[in-house]
């Protein structure tokens, strides 16, 4: 090999992640203004539903280590993140708090983007909380509180200490045992009007009613024994949670709270790029675990691309990867290392690859690992739940 060409490949190596621009894409009226934690609304024009839901845009400068997720875009948004990333400099204490809802036996890779967050507050020395929403998926889902103890016992919480989460650092409980949260709960129910609910969820339903107000309890319960900043990393469909919860805060002079903060992921789009992917849909969606492997190739082979109309053309302009799910699902889980996905990227727009060349060499074979390596510490986590005494 040349010396030039020894100097070439020492500077690709080198080369960190940039993440390209969108292009800026139109909502209607209605998806503009309605985020249901219930439903599956596709967010397009995350700019917009910034300034119109007041939160502030991400300043990946503002947080200490910045994350994969952080440097990749996928988190857009937040609210009062400065008093976080003050607390991780300072080392305050704060904490940070995420849900599981047991209303199915799998979960899907949106979860999985969220719990990321969670574990890079935990390693920044966040107190890190984990509750499982036992009461709402009951309310919500009408899954019995039994049934959903033991889907969170036997999958959930093995899964999230298999995505990441260190379990000797976590605080799990069950919102149908905890009477602080219950308690707050009803605190909370006196601090807001009935329209006031109907502007920030669209609707009053008893069950809707009823969740809100017990995440409510869930959102403030870390600040009983002391008051601290705290973070809740979630999707943007949780939103409506988060604007509720720091109005209430105001109002409850007697605690003293601090309002929560959030950050804010974006979407993970279903396989044909229609919807958000959702736990309760049946079509275009890729869940954790994926037992079948070729099932999973089947699925991951029909997902939307950036590609051109005929493999000539594509070979002259090269892709559009931000058009692309699959390159979504790449940059969003699958490829942790920088400079393999901006290989991936590079590789697309110049139209090295097309679209068949590149699923079967990114997308598949990286997907594949990702699967492998969860079954191995699922099966690792299922021991250490056993001897947490849950049972």
């Amino acid at each position: 090999m040349s010396n030039k060409m020894e100097k070439e490949k020492k500077i690709v190596s080198k080369k960190s992640f940039v993440e390209p621009k969108a292009k800026t894409m139109h909502v209607s009226t209605e998806q503009a203004v309605v985020v249901d934690p219930w439903g599956n609304t596709l967010v397009e024009d995350y700019s917009r539903l910034i300034k119109e839901f007041g939160m502030q845009e991400f300043n990946i400068k503002e947080m200490p280590n910045p994350s994969n997720q952080m440097k990749r875009g996928i988190i857009f948004g937040g609210q009062d993140l400065g008093l976080i990333a003050e607390a991780i400099k300072k080392k305050k204490k704060f904490y940070c708090l995420t849900g599981i809802m047991p209303s199915s036996q799998k979960i899907h890779l949106g979860t999985e983007a969220v719990i990321q967050q969670v574990k890079y507050f935990q390693e920044q020395g966040a107190i890190t909380f984990v509750l499982i929403a036992d009461v709402e998926s009951q309310a919500t889902r009408k899954v019995l509180i039994e049934e959903g103890k033991k889907r969170a016992l036997e999958f959930h919480i093995p899964a999230y200490i298999a995505l990441g989460l260190d379990p000797k650092k976590t605080i799990f409980y069950f919102q149908s045992e905890n009477k602080d949260v219950s308690n707050l709960a009803v605190v909370c129910s006196q601090k807001i009007t009935e329209n006031e609910f109907k502007a920030i969820y669209g609707s009053v339903h008893p069950s809707k009613v009823m969740s809100a107000f017990t995440q409510m309890g869930d959102i403030f319960y870390p600040q009983l024994k002391e008051k601290m900043p705290g973070v809740i990393p979630i999707g943007i469909d949780q939103a409506p949670h988060i604007r509720m919860a720091r109005d209430i805060a105001k109002r409850l002079k007697e605690y003293d709270f601090f309002a929560p903060s959030a950050c804010y992921n974006k979407y993970t789009s279903s396989l044909d790029g229609s919807f958000k992917m959702s736990k309760n849909e049946n079509i275009g969606k890729i869940e954790i675990p994926e037992n079948n492997r070729i099932e999973m190739e089947k699925k991951l082979k029909k997902a939307l691309t950036g590609g051109r109309a005929t493999a000539e053309e594509q070979r002259k302009k090269g892709g559009q990867p931000e058009k692309c799910v699959a390159y979504e699902y790449c940059k969003n889980h699958f490829i942790k290392n920088d400079s393999v996905l901006t290989k991936m990227y590079q590789d697309c727009l110049s139209g090295k690859n097309l679209c068949g060349e590149c699923k079967q060499k990114y997308l598949i074979e990286y997907a594949i690992k990702f699967y492998d390596e969860f079954d191995k510490n699922f099966e690792k986590s299922k021991k250490i739940v056993k001897k947490m005494g849950f049972y």
